[in-house]
């Protein structure tokens, strides 16, 4: 018989036991070693019943074990220890209150999906671990940020695999009450709504939900309410679940109610407003229309207020190919956001302005990519490859200028590492070195002083924990496939922690190649089966559930290793979560990535192997083109040029082989006297002092603080000063500069200085002669642009010079000169630009306005 509703019943603590209660809904424990110790305490058993969830602990612990526990002296000691030492970690001076004062008092960090524990089931992929890393990165360094999302009532699926091999998708409830999740209140005792209004004199209503995690407080708006009708109560069911419409309607709660509901949890908790805006990937762009229409119903004009909303935003792109972005029809948008839903003031026309593809684009579509970089005064990609290809794809956007000058900056993405680190490697850096390794990324030097029996040592046992976790979870996978338990004798010795063992798992699109592996399938069996050196794969990922070539992707892999002869050396495991890859991460020597180059934006979970220990074999793509040093990993050989896919997966594979083959299984095996493998523990020793500082959270969230959150900042409140004049003259400034450019041009250029013959050494002086349509030359930067030229006469990579302002005609015409050096030999070419210039832009191309001779 099914329920018709279904609730969690909490237990009611002891007076003596109520700081449990705040340890347990204080996300913390999530990478607290000390307070995940004390829960198994309270009832070992229910514990490891609970599978690490301690609000479903509480809830199962009999009344009697508590009472028992609320008299233990012991316990008691530690329970006041870990709550004092949560008191001093939420309250005490961190990285961040050292900064000075013109860094944010506070920042909104809006994303789809948070991946904090598998306990709170609200994400799918590397998008939500990054998200959930930011904010425990971020807490750690004391960075005032408010997390924004949604909490999705069946969260991302549960996987699970068929007799075939086919991916099966089931959805179970998520019960807010039986999360480490707390209802945000008014001061009345009523639940806090947020509204969006929505076509027809409709309302979509939410309810907001915080997740405390550490000092970062996590807003997740919640619509299933009884305010709301039955499609608006389903509008939060599933993480990327339904169609377009759907969607829409998910990421205007998340942004637009993401904005009202931080405005609201401000107000409540007495917490500062946040200066700066931060949407992680473009599904939260509509908080820059909330923030327009706050703007506007303050007094300012339209384009007031896009200029005094777009200083205080960051946008981050994580998406490498069009096909990833969201894009809804044009006339869907205006049907939400026109008509009787429009907001005077915000016009329909002028967002769909904002959503609007560059001239190749559809012009019958909303590109919230697009509109998330029109309304960021500052955007970044999440690593440095990543960044060069995200100018490169939304170049349409500042025409004119190079790749190179598109004002997209790159923050390469990092992982926190109290999360992701092993318990018996932290135990190690911290007896040998000190807990500064991931405090405060200093002392990885120290590594050298580690001895190679440790090294080696907690790499094995990491190994043997993997092995049985897999031996579980083949079990449970293969009874679930329909095997009887005398059928399943082999898995008790599947897998080996004394062989090589390679992890692969991610989601499973097709750029990502599950499959390359399998290319010549005898020559991988060869290798697995090899009787001296033999390898073992552990594969996992899960496949969006509309992606049925992802599917068949992931059935080719069961299959192959369904076979016999193979299956105690290969295994896909279903389910692929934060549970899982803690223990992957640490147990796997080889962490392969074998994606199509340049289309993997980052791709973090090589990272959390390198902390543990692990060496990355890998593309070089993402984070792994800019850390590998030749050293720390092997690098796949790429057959950038191929045009023919299968061409370029037959030489990509070959190079894979050839690199387990001949180097990786080399290293591991060789072994000395005292069965130490010296020169792969080297290598390990080495990967650590190298990507160890680099990869970790806590540098990634310093960049965002000091590159773009402060930058940020220091715009908002220069252009919120006296009643918001600065906001004011600079959007009257940018029509007025609009308004003329179409009619600025380079009239005429002269040269001289070097005669005829123009040697190495000279000076070439370049006179130029520009009308600016009634602009002032404050009002603008002319340049010359100058360098090597090839057989087009392209300027590759050109340097720029400022030319100066010489003098002013009655025509209407200036003049601009520069003394160019001519510093290298061979074709030597030049021109001259005009591009506006404002104090109060972040950079020379943020309005896309260039007229060169």
């Amino acid at each position: 018989m099914r329920a018709l509703r279904r609730f969690t019943v909490r237990a009611a603590l002891p007076e003596p036991l109520a700081p449990l209660a705040d340890l347990v809904m204080n996300l913390r424990w999530t990478w607290h070693a000390e307070s995940l110790d004390l829960f198994e305490v309270v009832a070992p058993d229910v514990w490891a019943r609970s599978q690490g969830d301690p609000v479903r602990m509480l809830g199962e612990v009999p009344a009697d074990r508590l009472a028992q526990l609320a008299k233990d002296k012991r316990f008691l000691r530690r329970l006041t220890d870990l709550s004092d030492d949560l008191n001093d970690y939420l309250t005490g001076d961190r990285w961040y209150q050292s900064l000075p004062e013109d860094a944010p008092r506070a920042i909104a960090y809006f994303s789809p999906e948070f991946g904090i524990t598998e306990v709170l089931p609200q994400y799918s992929g590397g998008l939500g671990i990054l998200a959930g890393d930011h904010l425990k990165a971020a807490s750690d360094l004391g960075v005032p940020i408010i997390g924004v999302g949604l909490l999705y009532r069946r969260g991302y699926f549960k996987q699970s695999l068929s007799p075939e091999g086919w991916q099966e998708e089931h959805y179970p409830p998520v019960d807010p009450q039986g999360l480490p999740i707390s209802l945000l209140r008014e001061d009345d005792g009523s639940p806090l709504k947020v509204s969006v209004g929505l076509p027809g004199n409709r309302a979509l209503k939410a309810q907001v939900w915080k997740a405390q995690v550490g000092r970062v407080p996590l807003l997740l708006l919640d619509s299933d309410v009884e305010d709301n009708e039955a499609a608006e109560r389903n509008v939060t069911d599933r993480l990327y679940g339904g169609g377009g419409d759907h969607r829409l309607l998910q990421e205007m709660l998340l942004g637009i109610g993401g904005v009202r509901a931080v405005r609201a949890f401000c107000r409540i908790a007495g917490n500062a407003d946040p200066e700066v805006f931060h949407t992680n990937e473009g599904h939260a762009g509509f908080l820059g229309l909330e923030r327009i229409r706050e703007y506007v119903e303050s007094g300012l004009s339209f384009d007031e207020a896009m200029t005094a909303a777009r200083a205080g935003t960051v946008s981050t792109t994580h998406t490498p190919v069009p096909a990833g972005i969201d894009r809804f029809p044009a006339e869907l948008v205006a049907k939400h956001f026109g008509g009787d839903n429009a907001v005077p003031g915000v016009p329909v026309e002028r967002i769909l302005e904002l959503g609007a593809e560059p001239e190749d684009g559809d012009e019958t579509v909303f590109n919230m990519a697009v509109m998330g970089l029109r309304l960021a005064q500052r955007a970044n990609g999440v690593s440095r490859l990543h960044g060069a290809v995200s100018r490169a794809m939304f170049r349409g956007l500042w025409p004119g200028f190079d790749d190179a000058e598109v004002p997209i900056a790159y923050v390469t993405n990092g992982v926190h590492a109290p999360t992701w680190v092993a318990r018996e490697v932290l135990d190690l850096a911290s007896r040998e070195i000190g807990p500064e390794l991931v405090e405060e990324a200093q002392g990885w030097e120290g590594i050298a002083k580690v001895s190679d029996e440790s090294v080696w040592a907690t790499r094995r046992v990491l190994r043997a924990q993997l092995v049985e976790d897999v031996r579980h979870r083949l079990r449970t996978s293969w009874l679930h496939r329909g095997a009887g338990e005398g059928e399943l004798g082999w898995v008790s010795t599947a897998f080996d922690p004394d062989v090589l063992t390679i992890g692969f798992a991610r989601r499973v699109p097709s750029y990502k190649r599950l499959t390359l592996m399998l290319r010549d399938p005898d020559r991988l069996k060869a290798l697995l089966l090899d009787p001296k050196r033999p390898i073992q794969l552990v594969i996992a990922g899960k496949s969006h559930p509309a992606d049925d070539g992802g599917k068949a992707l992931i059935q080719q892999i069961v299959r192959f290793a369904d076979d016999p002869a193979v299956r105690h050396r290969i295994a896909f495991l279903p389910d692929y979560d934060i549970g899982m890859a803690r223990r992957l991460y640490p147990g796997c020597d080889v962490w392969l990535n074998n994606p199509l180059r340049p289309l993997e934006a980052c791709g973090t979970s090589g990272m959390k192997s390198a902390l543990n220990g692990g060496l990355n074999l890998s593309i070089r793509d993402g984070w792994w083109d800019e850390m590998f040093d030749g050293a720390n990993g092997w690098a796949i050989p790429t057959a950038d040029g191929v045009v023919d896919p299968n061409r370029r997966d037959d030489l990509e594979s070959a190079a894979l082989y050839e690199l387990i083959e001949n180097q990786v299984r080399a290293r591991f095996y060789d072994v000395d006297a005292d069965g130490l493998p010296r020169r792969w523990i080297e290598m390990v020793r080495h990967t650590l002092q190298s990507l160890g500082p680099q990869v970790l959270a806590s540098r990634m969230v310093r960049d965002y603080v000091v590159q773009l959150y402060t930058p940020a900042a220091g715009s908002s409140r220069r252009l919120a000063e006296d009643d918001l004049k600065g906001g004011r003259e600079l959007a009257a400034w940018e029509q007025r500069v609009r308004a003329a450019w179409p009619r600025v041009r380079v009239v005429h250029v002269e040269a001289e200085g070097v005669g005829d013959t123009p040697q190495l050494g000279a000076t070439l002086t370049l006179r130029s002669y520009v009308d600016l349509a009634g602009l002032s030359p404050e009002d603008v930067e002319v340049q010359a642009a100058y360098g090597p030229v090839d057989e087009l006469d392209e300027i590759n990579a050109p340097q720029l010079m400022t030319m100066q302002h010489i003098e002013g005609y009655d025509s209407g015409q200036h003049r601009f000169d520069a003394e160019v050096p001519l510093e290298r030999g061979g074709g030597f070419g030049y021109t001259v630009r005009v591009q506006p210039h404002h104090p109060l832009l972040a950079g020379p191309a943020e309005m896309g306005l260039l007229t060169t001779a």
